[in-house]
């Protein structure tokens, strides 16, 4: 009983730390989940980039795939990532989808759950294991569902969706932040801008949102915004993403290629991809 999936990384519009309202865009960066069940009734999980990585989130979404489908079967999943962990991409949502959806298919169930209600279920996960603070929906729908989306967090609904075709800049310093561990006190200090924030991005208006967003959680996590006003002029809308370290910038790919060499000077990794439609998808 084997499944596969993969789940793709995901850009902030709006960080949902304030409000609990946020929005975020799939990109073309996967994390895959190789998911093999057998009757040792344990799972046991590997990161293929890191063998000492905490694999209790993966774990754990298998575990729940398995109480509600499965008949107490244990297994293996292992996941192999092109983003990097802890850095504002959305990798932990990414990887409970991409587990959630590998599960469902070595059941093969996988037509039993629709995608927000398989997000759900690894949000629920994620919250169980205490690596959100918000829940995570906005990111995980998302990364599901693919394009961009606009969620309450606390109510775990899907407020909007729209497909974006936008070329998009990430730039990840050398450092790493766990959003478990962000200042939420300190973040709902910005409320009022969050709630701008979301009122632009329920317009449609998600490059102009993810810049305001940006300033305001940059100074609420202490963040340098100096990535972003240095290009500021040049693109259409450019953020931190998550609780950082990356920035995500968007606009025309000619335009971004001459960001990248500035954002390239500084200590880390830049690469140019592209916003990603199809979501999660079974291999």
């Amino acid at each position: 009983m084997e499944g596969q999936a993969r789940a793709p990384a995901a850009g902030t519009v709006l960080n949902a730390l304030a409000n609990q309202t946020g929005s975020a865009f799939a990109i073309d960066e996967y994390t895959t989940a190789t998911v093999e069940l057998d009757d040792s009734a344990t799972v046991s999980g590997t990161v293929a980039e890191d063998p000492d990585a905490d694999t209790r989130l993966v774990e754990a979404c298998v575990e729940a795939v398995v109480e509600r489908y499965g008949d107490g079967q244990g297994g293996s999943v292992r996941t192999e990532s092109e983003v990097p962990m802890a850095s504002g991409l959305k990798s932990s949502s990414a990887a409970a989808n991409a587990t959630i959806m590998a599960t469902l298919d070595a059941l093969g169930v996988a037509d039993e759950l629709s995608r927000e209600d398989a997000c759900r279920l690894g949000v629920d996960v994620a919250r169980d294991v205490g690596v959100t603070v918000t829940g995570a929906f906005d990111d995980a729908s998302a990364s599901m569902l693919g394009g961009v989306t606009v969620t309450d967090n606390t109510a775990d609904e899907l407020l909007a969706r729209d497909e974006l075709d936008w070329d998009v800049l990430v730039y990840t310093p050398p450092e790493r932040a766990y959003s478990a561990d962000a200042d939420v006190e300190r973040c709902r200090n910005v409320t009022s801008m969050a709630d701008l924030v979301a009122e632009l991005a329920l317009d449609g208006e998600f490059a102009r949102a993810m810049t305001v967003n940006g300033l305001a959680f940059c100074a609420a996590l202490g963040f340098s915004a100096d990535p972003m006003v240095e290009v500021m002029d040049d693109v259409a809308g450019v953020s931190l993403s998550g609780t950082g370290p990356s920035f995500t910038a968007v606009g025309e790919r000619e335009t971004l290629e001459r960001v990248h060499e500035r954002w390239d000077a500084r200590d880390g990794e830049t690469w140019l991809t592209t916003t990603q439609t199809e979501g999660t998808q079974i291999l």
